[in-house]
């Protein structure tokens, strides 16, 4: 026998579908800001996680997301520049940078967006006269490092953008592939060799380096914690997000220096994401509490 509650889900609008493209991303909290956000409207759309093993996948995945009319995706590690050449068009802020964390499917062409750079500038604004002019510092060559290249470039005018790279030779040429005609100061360093970072007004941790369960070689900070590296004239960015209080925050705020979340990024670029899918403002209030019960509540024992 069929019952009321089953019924009634039967005859529901089917949903517009969203998700997130990554490999092994099932942490994100992604689905709990969106599906919040859509609950709180009151608007039909389910966002899920779609993990895909092998970049090999990538054309497969996205032929197949316009057959099935899923609605859109953010992209994240890593394959925000594997997407690129799969996808009918791109905004300006893509193609700047040549990678995309947010996909639109309008009537079967895919459109890649990439709003990382406008949610990594927001809450570093009301600082821009303090940064303009001053070094700033960026850990990491991943797609994310480079929304914040080009946030600093477009909003900020920093002295000098020195980025702490494992490679160096991928490094420079993947920035010179992506500003190829532009004056851009851009210092590549190691990432091991911290000699100019207390020079820098602003230091930016954009590797996964500090995320809760994912530590990599025992390392839970970019930065050696016990250096004395961080002073009170400086902001401490740091996009991990899951803890909230990073290790690299803890101490930063020990030495009073301003600090910045991952949260802020995390919902910068997801309101920005949710206007392009739906047509509506999200409820970031409601999101934020949302999110940061869900945070506080996982917390290890």
């Amino acid at each position: 026998m069929i019952t009321e509650r089953v019924r009634n889900h039967c005859m529901t609008k089917a949903k517009n579908i969203l998700g997130l493209i990554g490999r092994a991303v099932d942490y994100s909290y992604s689905p709990l800001i969106h599906n919040s956000a859509c609950e709180v409207l009151g608007i039909p759309y389910y966002y899920t996680v779609f993990n895909i093993a092998d970049p090999l996948l990538i054309p497969d995945a996205l032929r197949g997301a316009k057959a099935l009319g899923i609605r859109g995706f953010n992209v994240t590690i890593p394959y925000k520049k594997e997407v690129v050449p799969y996808l009918d068009e791109l905004s300006q802020e893509a193609t700047s940078i040549q990678a995309v964390n947010t996909i639109v499917n309008e009537h079967g062409r895919l459109i890649g967006h990439n709003t990382d750079i406008a949610g990594f500038a927001s809450p570093l604004l009301p600082f821009k006269e303090r940064i303009s002019g001053t070094p700033v510092c960026i850990f990491g060559g991943g797609g994310a490092a480079l929304a914040a290249i080009e946030a600093f470039k477009l909003f900020f005018k920093p002295k000098e953008i020195v980025l702490f790279v494992r490679d160096l030779e991928k490094a420079r040429n993947i920035v010179d592939e992506t500003w190829p005609d532009s004056a851009l100061p851009v210092t590549i360093v190691r990432s091991d060799d911290f000699a100019k970072i207390r020079g820098c007004s602003v230091i930016v941790n954009a590797t996964p380096i500090g995320t809760r369960g994912r530590e990599l070689s025992g390392m839970t900070s970019i930065i050696p914690l016990d250096r004395e590296l961080i002073h009170p004239d400086q902001i401490v960015y740091d996009m991990v997000y899951n803890p909230v209080d990073t290790p690299l925050l803890q101490t930063a705020e020990r030495a009073g220096a301003k600090t910045i979340s991952g949260i802020e990024m995390l919902i910068g670029q997801a309101e920005r994401s949710f206007t392009l899918w739906t047509g509506m403002q999200m409820p970031v209030t409601a999101v934020r509490a949302a999110l940061l019960h869900e945070i506080h509540n996982n917390k290890p024992a």
